[in-house]
């Protein structure tokens, strides 16, 4: 016969015990709360407001009204205006703006002449004189993005002759850089990158000390002349190696399977992935000196592992989130990498276009080994 009492008691033990466990009654609660405000407040697939540049070569009245109409829409917030197209585009390559809008000098002619402005062809013009009015360059590497600056290709600015009508001649002509075709999987690859380094470094690292505890080791490390950075500084050694293999595995996967090409130098995606690496490993070792076994390490990774895969940009636009969400992201070394690395393999960017994402990475790296070799210390103690 089965006793009742008996199961009650290990029911009783459990609660107890889980009550005892402040950081697994936390995941509990923590858990759903994240997830629900992160898919309901912070992810949208929706994207407005995307940076944006003007290159406004005409510089009248008309243009400037240009410009007013096409922000009236939120799609795009213009953040910059260049003088010319070539530093329109250096700036998408360090991805300080997404797009640039490029107003020609004869822009008032082709009001004039373009049909889906002015809903009529001019007395004795054909067809093939109607041209854009301007033109968009983009980057089209998040398929999210290039979607909502091509929704603009046949925008009605028919307020600003009274008119309008629906014709074959889009407003815009729109020009994607780096992923024309619009192969999601050329986002993917190198944000794949960022992922899979975050899951495993951390992941590793996470359990490092709270191991040498279980297994017995700590007291054999105290009593050795090793320094705690020396020791965190052991500890992550190894698994840089470990990582350097895993984005090998990937970009050169990428690019047998799927034909994504490494426009970038290999030196510059080197450097920044050490330092990528070495910021997730450091952040492991801050966990490890938290939790007080393995269980309660991974259960802590999974709250930097759950933004850094939602809030980094990988899986939806850094663009389409609240301001909120993106001071939480751009804490988290996730984003700052995944910037760095599509700006390496897809745009060609060199060191001094993302040298503001390397230094916060190093010094990043730089903090959390600091302190986890604090926290050891005080654990020496």
């Amino acid at each position: 016969m089965i006793s009742y009492r008996h199961i009650l008691a290990i029911v009783r033990k459990e609660l107890l015990q889980l009550r005892r466990d402040r950081l697994t009654f936390g995941m509990i609660v923590m858990i759903p709360l994240i997830q629900l405000v992160l898919f309901g407040y912070a992810i949208n697939t929706e994207v407005r407001h995307i940076p944006a540049a003007v290159v406004d070569q005409s510089d009248t009245g008309l243009s400037r009204a240009l410009i007013q109409m096409v922000e009236a829409t939120q799609v795009v917030r213009f953040e910059h205006h260049f003088a010319t197209i070539e530093e329109a585009e250096r700036a998408i390559v360090r991805a300080e703006v997404r797009a640039a809008l490029i107003i020609p000098r004869d822009v008032a002619q082709r009001l004039v002449r373009n049909p889906a402005v002015t809903g009529r062809f001019p007395q004795g013009a054909q067809d093939t004189t109607s041209r854009p009015v301007a033109q968009w360059i983009a980057d089209g590497s998040d398929t999210l993005v290039a979607a909502a600056i091509r929704a603009l290709r046949r925008m009605p600015l028919g307020e600003l002759f009274r008119e309008a009508t629906n014709t074959p001649t889009p407003t815009f002509e729109v020009t994607l850089f780096y992923n024309p075709e619009q192969r999601t999987v050329v986002n993917i690859v190198p944000g794949l990158v960022g992922i899979i380094l975050t899951m495993t470094m951390i992941m590793f690292t996470a359990a490092a000390i709270v191991r040498e505890h279980e297994r017995g080791n700590i007291e054999m490390l105290i009593t050795t002349p090793i320094r705690p950075l020396e020791l965190m500084i052991g500890k992550i050694i190894p698994f840089v190696g470990i990582g350097l293999i895993q984005v090998a595995i990937i970009l050169g996967l990428g690019w047998a399977v799927f034909s994504v090409t490494i426009a970038g130098s290999l030196w510059t995606l080197l450097v920044v992935t050490l330092l990528f690496i070495l910021a997730s490993l450091s952040l492991g070792l801050v966990i490890s000196t938290f939790a007080r076994n393995q269980l309660q390490a991974m259960q802590m990774t999974v709250f930097v592992l759950l933004p850094s895969i939602l809030l980094s940009g990988f899986m939806f636009p850094y663009e389409g989130m609240p301001e909120g969400a993106q001071i939480l992201a751009n804490t988290l070394p996730a984003t700052h990498f995944m910037q760095i690395i599509r700006g390496v393999v897809l745009r060609d960017a060199d060191l001094a276009d993302i040298a503001p994402d390397a230094i916060w990475l190093l010094g990043f790296s730089i903090l959390g080994l600091a302190v986890a070799s604090l926290r050891f210390r005080k654990k020496l103690d």
